[in-house]
């Protein structure tokens, strides 16, 4: 699963240590699931949607992530 976590997190200036103390889970968790490499439970995942003011849909999706190329 894709997500735009980090990237609404940057977008605040939190760390991940602030973020992950907004939704009371670790560091770690928040490391893991911006990575794709844990996808979070529905109830944090409503939290993590009600904490940056979206959708849940808006934030996680499982459609393939595009990389857009590199500009020359």
């Amino acid at each position: 699963m894709n997500n735009q976590v980090r990237e609404l997190r940057g977008e605040r200036g939190w760390s991940q240590a602030e973020l992950a103390q907004k939704l009371d889970v670790s560091r770690q968790t928040v490391n893991a699931i911006e990575t794709g490499k844990y996808d979070p439970s529905l109830p944090l995942a409503f939290k993590i949607a009600r904490l940056f003011g979206r959708s849940i849909e808006m934030i996680f999706t499982d459609a393939p992530r595009v990389v857009e190329p590199e500009e020359e």
